[in-house]
């Protein structure tokens, strides 16, 4: 079993990770880390650098939790984190929710409402709130 989180090198990404992390710690599962880019833009802010994959290696060291990270391209952003989930058993998914216009949602669809709708398991959906960041 284990507890997915898909990864931004942002607030919203490191509020999913600090929340999957304990979540994770909590179930004595293993951590999921996935970072996954379409790579058809130039610059994908979603996607880490190596310095912050650096980084999230350095902060996962330090946890008391089996970690296992995946920074790929890939064809679907939605798909790689639900492919993550299925392939390791996963009882949970955390993502990093931000705010979006309507036309925002209706013009480029939304990977969080994809994965709230497709997965097979719960999915917890977060936003930053001051709560401890692991990468800092």
């Amino acid at each position: 079993m284990s507890v997915v989180v898909m990864f931004s090198p942002d607030e919203f990404g490191h509020a999913a990770l600090s929340y999957g992390a304990t979540e994770a710690s909590r179930r004595s599962e293993r951590l999921v880390v996935v970072n996954p880019t379409k790579g058809d833009a130039y610059v994908d802010r979603m996607f880490a650098r190596d310095e912050d994959i650096a980084r999230l290696d350095a902060a996962l060291g330090r946890l008391e939790v089996d970690t296992e990270v995946r920074h790929d391209v890939v064809p679907d952003i939605a798909g790689a984190v639900l492919e993550a989930a299925e392939e390791t058993g996963a009882s949970l998914i955390v993502v990093g929710i931000r705010p979006r216009t309507p036309v925002g949602k209706l013009l480029l669809g939304s990977v969080a409402q994809r994965l709230i709708l497709d997965a097979a398991c719960p999915v917890l959906a977060v936003k930053p709130d001051g709560a401890e960041d692991l990468l800092d």
